[in-house]
């Protein structure tokens, strides 16, 4: 029947009564208040002609859920050094929103600022050149010459010649020619463009990157003079390599190389978050009409660089790295064989309270200090984030964050000898701090920090109500029953981070949320994350465990995982569990569990292997099923090597055995389906090429078949990570809802 009177009719959501809907809508208005959180993503700072201080450009991030993307801006601050040696940040009134802006790279100086904005379709991808006042110069690239520019933070590589007159980038090569056909049949000639009356076959199939890299071009290496804008293709660098984070070398005799990390092109396993992908260092001529992370020191007397060898060599996706330096020749004679000084090497199994190796994925754009061969870097150090500095001629690596915090803190910018960084807890937004050196230049230096207080870390008076009455830990939680034949690393405590409420009364015992990372070689650092510091507030405590396997506590203890999925880390999650049951820090009837990726597979086996113990679940793009997910993943080789061990590397085919099929039936979520009681929400992103749907759709229908409560949310153009602001934000409002339903 219509609606005669032409008013809407009210809904109410399937599943949900009049007062739960009211419930939802509640934690709805929760929820957007952390959203509504910006996050500062980058900063650059540069020196001012005002006597004693410095600028600096933050770019900050913040989700629009209306119209589904992140809204960037830049915010800008004049830094005034005081004569008591304190800072003062005085900050422009407002921020600069950066609408269809691909990639901001200020110039060596700071008096130019390339701003780039990719185009969807066929449209060209743009190039400005900023001075402090106006667009100097603009530039459209079309797609005959490349596609979009690389802004993806893995094969991204935009880097300014030291004369600011030219810049080397990656972008996706130009598209193939594809074969055209009309209604006599195949046209033996054709252009690129579209034409009357005829159209556009597909032509080969070609192999992408896998997971985020859907679609697009293989990266290759380009170069624009600023002044005339002539783009030229790097020649010198073949179709077999996939080339990234390109950097100038330092100009010899009138030679000039660029310096880039290639990726063999013969079988492209996916790339994003894998850095066990084999590449290697390069270096080619740059074209002529010039009159792996990688950073040429301050003096350009040698190239450093992070090598992710442990994790080649070894098979797992993410492991320990190394840092290493390559002299640069004086002379410019690279020839073939450039020498490799080790800085720092792999930590295997580090002593307790000593640096446990570094885990770094990227550098700054200019990382060092005045000295010219130390440079300051994040790294995850436990369950931490630290600020490190290394001295690339001693190899000598300290601690710069404070020793005594278990606050998570990362290094945005250097000011000078200065450094700017962001510190934040699971309880604690992120706040800007100033590191200035107590003493002169050394490994040993003490560094004294202070607040900088910015408009952009302003939240509600309702989400600093909840976050204050909330406090954390990170707790030590020994292996339980462990083998005498484990390695010493891996016999040592693992860690959780705990958050609970400031006041506890003893007789009460709070509901729980067990909060697990993917990976599994990832880590949970103590930094504040909007959608757990939501779930807190909704009256849980949160228990984020760093199961054995994790990154941050040496490469033995990492190790120690792959072959033993599905046993050793389940086991990690229920010793903490009974842990912090034993501490009185939950209600051992009231236990959630949530988890994403490797994080989603132990929820599921979780509920399997203990069905008695957990109140609700919650999975999101699950391993649920090894021997379905092996032929339709990006990335079959992980599911070898995390199953078999150390073999499954060398093991490793396209065309599995029904011995290997039943060896990763008997190791997934799927064998211990048939006990699961416990009601459990899926959330699916329909893009994921990672772990495909079918995994998590194979179990919830598994689940339903068996009586079990189970609900599925399909987000149709969301990838792996779910991370498209209405996806997020719908995903962690149903968990909540999910959650307080069944542990009320």
């Amino acid at each position: 029947m219509d609606d005669v009177g032409g008013r809407p009719i009210k809904q109410i959501l399937e599943g949900l009564d009049a007062a739960s809907e009211e419930e939802f809508a509640s934690l709805s208005k929760l929820l957007q208040e952390f959203t509504d959180i910006p996050t500062i993503d980058k900063a650059w700072t540069f020196k001012s002609e005002t006597e004693g201080g410095s600028s600096a450009m933050f770019l900050i991030s913040q989700p629009d859920l209306l119209s589904n993307k992140m809204r960037k801006s830049i915010l800008s601050s004049h830094i005034l050094q005081k004569s008591n040696n304190s800072v003062s940040f005085h900050w422009a009134p407002f921020p600069i929103e950066m609408t269809g802006v691909s990639a901001v790279v200020p110039s060596p100086s700071g008096s130019k600022l390339l701003v780039i904005r990719n185009s969807e379709g066929d449209s060209p991808t743009h190039f400005e050149i900023w001075d402090q006042s106006q667009v100097k110069k603009e530039f459209a690239i079309p797609r005959s010459i490349h596609g979009s520019v690389y802004s993806d933070g893995w094969f991204e590589g935009i880097s300014w010649k030291l004369d600011e007159t030219v810049i080397a980038y990656v972008a996706e090569e130009p598209d193939s020619p594809k074969p055209t056909f009309s209604s006599f049949g195949y046209k033996k000639e054709s252009t690129a463009d579209k034409e009357f009356g005829s159209w556009k076959g597909q032509g080969d199939w070609e192999e992408d990157w896998g997971e985020t890299y859907a679609g697009k071009r293989q990266p290759a290496l380009f170069v624009i003079d600023i002044c005339c804008g002539e783009v030229r293709a790097v020649t010198g660098v073949g179709r077999d390599l996939s080339v990234g984070q390109v950097v100038w070398a330092p100009s010899v005799e009138d030679q000039q190389y660029l310096v880039f990390v290639g990726w063999p092109s013969t079988r492209k396993f996916g790339v994003k978050y894998c850095s066990n992908r084999p590449c290697a260092l390069y270096a080619v001529k740059a074209p002529s009409f010039i009159s792996e992370a990688s950073a040429t020191s301050q003096d350009g007397k040698f190239l450093v660089f992070l090598s992710a060898k442990s994790a080649v060599d070894s098979g797992a996706h993410l492991a320990t790295d190394s840092l290493h330096k390559i002299e640069w020749p004086s002379d410019g004679n690279l020839g073939p064989f450039l020498k490799i000084i080790d800085v720092v090497p792999v930590v295997m199994c580090p002593e307790d309270g000593c640096f446990p190796g570094l885990y770094c994925s990227k550098f700054l754009d200019k990382p060092w200090l005045s000295d010219g061969h130390t440079m300051v870097l994040s790294s995850v150090w436990g369950s931490t984030q630290i600020i490190l500095s290394v001295d690339v001629l001693s190899g000598q690596v300290s601690r710069i964050s404070p020793n005594n915090s278990d606050f998570s803190w990362d290094v945005l910018a250097l000011d000078g000898d200065n450094i700017i960084a962001t510190c934040s807890s699971p309880v604690d937004i992120p706040e800007i701090k100033y590191g200035s050196r107590v003493e002169k230049i050394s490994v040993d230096a003490k560094w004294s920090w202070q607040d900088v207080v910015t408009p952009s870390t302003k939240c509600s008076e309702r989400v600093l109500s909840s976050l204050g009455s909330l406090q954390f830990d990170i707790i030590k939680i020994p292996v339980r029953g462990h083998s005498e034949n484990l390695p010493k690393g891996a016999s040592k405590p693992f860690e959780a981070i705990c958050v609970s409420p400031k006041c506890k009364k003893p007789e009460l015992h709070y509901p729980l949320i067990v909060i697990l990372h993917g990976g599994p070689h990832d880590v949970s650092v103590s930094s504040f994350t909007k959608s757990s510091a939501f779930l807190a507030s909704l009256g849980f405590g949160l228990l984020i465990v760093n199961y054995r396997g994790s990154l941050g506590f040496g490469e033995e203890a990492l190790q120690s995982l792959p072959g033993k999925v599905g046993s050793q880390d389940v086991d990690d999650v229920l010793t903490a569990i009974d842990h912090a049951i034993d501490k009185g820090l939950a209600d051992p009837s009231k236990i959630a569990v949530v988890g994403i990726s490797h994080g989603g597979f132990l929820t599921t086996h979780l509920i399997g292997q203990a069905p008695d113990k957990f109140a609700a679940a919650a999975a999101r793009n699950p391993v649920c099923n090894f021997a379905l997910m092996v032929g339709t993943s990006d990335i079959p080789d992980w599911c070898f090597f995390e199953v078999y061990g150390s073999e499954g590397k060398s093991i490793f085919t396209e065309s599995s055995s029904a011995e290997n099929l039943a060896l990763f039936h008997s190791k997934s979520p799927i064998s211990h389906v048939s006990k699961v009681k416990t009601p459990t929400l899926f959330l699916l992103g329909a893009r994921d090429l990672r772990v495909p749907i079918y995994d998590g759709i194979q179990y919830a229908r598994a689940l339903k078949e068996n009586g079990v409560e189970t609900k599925v949310i399909m987000f149709p153009n969301d990838v792996h990570a779910i991370k498209r602001p209405q996806s997020d934000f719908e995903s962690f409002l149903t968990i909540g809802a999910w959650f307080k339903k069944y542990c009320r």
